[in-house]
């Protein structure tokens, strides 16, 4: 199996101050530490230019190729989570490791487990950072929601896509992809092998650690077989300009508006825009969610959770609108399709899982729904390991289409 060309540069755009990584999660010079080499996978040294060698890289449950999800760490640092916050008193929300700790084991392919007790959900920000700091997210949580994200993504955009990328004024050799807030990289396993025709994959994040597992477990060929390579770009998206996008032919991001604020979201559209390529974001939080069998809290719990999402500045169920407009103010056709988790028993895992966080987000935002949503979230569990809930998580899938410039590759 040919393998893709890995060029891992780290300073291509300035990134900005956030939480430190977990100390566990580094090696000795502040660099990420690699997961351990399991049967079959592909070896990548992080020097400044690298080429994979082997059959590529396996998951934690021993697949090729499939290391997170999109969600990743997208936005400042990653993608939507569904669960804004650290979840508050019981509700399990939690970083892969608190700062400091002194040991851990490392999943191959997944990256850093929690200490024992500790849930491997995703907390967006942490209690003692600053308000402005970007979130971090757990690589065992984007894993978890990776096959969900995947069947959700409105496929109705790629036509338009598709249409636009072929016809790209002036384009010569591979389609030159930006994925920013990449996480682990499940966008790109998603979109790279629906699109024809030689690409190049650069993905953005400011996470060190989940850019080596993007790119490790990056596709390795298009659609029509075409060759598909990656390099890494260590950075804010928040500071992109059109400068940064120069050449681009494609802007892609996964769960990321949401986590944007409206200055950053107009720097997005200003970035795209300028630069002529089309942007595919996908699964942006719509703020409606719709249980079954449904509970008086529900509402209350939606509510809440919504207010919690638009703490700091940041859009969260409004991010779509304010990106439409901002794309359609700037001359881009926009098209805006849902795309919608639909969790049944064979989701359960990622069903307990972000219920934790939802609950959790919203007792931290409205406190005195505490003893109430205790009793929800343990019903609600408990209907979950029978096999009796199902949960639709809606989000929408934003194509913006800008008029093309001549730096459109």
């Amino acid at each position: 199996m040919t393998t893709p060309d890995i060029t891992m540069n780290m300073t291509s755009i300035p990134a900005q101050g956030g939480p430190r990584e977990p100390t566990a999660a580094r090696g000795a010079e502040g660099e990420p530490k690699p997961a351990p080499r399991t049967e079959g996978e592909g070896e990548v040294e992080e020097v400044a230019s690298v080429r994979e060698t082997g059959d590529g890289p396996a998951d934690a449950a021993g697949g090729t190729g499939a290391l997170g999800p999109d969600a990743g760490a997208g936005g400042r640092a990653g993608e939507s989570t569904e669960t804004h916050g650290a979840a508050a008193g019981g509700f399990g929300g939690a970083t892969a490791h608190a700062e400091g700790a002194a040991d851990s084991s490392v999943v191959a392919g997944a990256g850093p487990v929690g200490r024992p007790g500790e849930r491997a959900t995703v907390r967006l920000r942490d209690r003692d950072a600053e308000p402005g700091e970007p979130p971090r997210y757990a690589p065992e949580w984007l894993r978890l929601r990776e096959p969900a994200d995947a069947a959700a993504r409105a496929r109705d955009v790629l036509d338009p896509l598709r249409v636009r990328l072929a016809n790209l004024p002036g384009r010569t050799g591979a389609l030159a992809v930006h994925d920013l807030g990449c996480g682990t990289g499940s966008m790109g396993r998603w979109l790279a092998p629906r699109l024809d025709g030689a690409q190049h994959w650069v993905l953005h994040d400011r996470d060190p650690y989940l850019l080596h597992f993007a790119a490790v477990g990056s596709p390795r060929s298009a659609a029509d077989g075409s060759s598909v390579t990656v390099e890494t770009r260590l950075g804010d998206v928040a500071r992109l300009t059109p400068d940064a996008l120069a050449g681009a032919s494609l802007v892609t991001a996964s769960a990321l508006l949401d986590v944007l604020t409206r200055e950053e979201v107009v720097t997005l559209a200003d970035a795209c825009t300028g630069a002529g390529c089309p942007a595919l974001l996908t699964l942006s939080v719509a703020g409606r969610v719709e249980l079954t069998p449904a509970d008086p809290l529900d509402a209350e719990i939606t509510e809440a959770f919504n207010a919690h999402q638009r703490r700091g500045g940041l859009l969260g169920p409004d991010a779509v609108t304010v990106a439409c407009d901002a794309f359609a103010a700037r001359g881009a056709t926009v098209r805006v399709q849902p795309s919608p988790w639909r969790l049944g028993p064979e989701e359960s895992a990622l069903t307990e899982q972000w219920l934790r966080g939802w609950v959790g987000a919203a007792v931290e935002q409205r406190p005195e729904l505490r003893d109430r949503a205790e009793r929800y979230l343990r019903d609600r569990l408990a209907a979950c390991a029978a096999g009796e809930l199902r949960a639709v998580v809606h989000h929408s899938d934003l194509l913006a289409l800008p008029r093309p410039t001549g730096g459109a590759s």
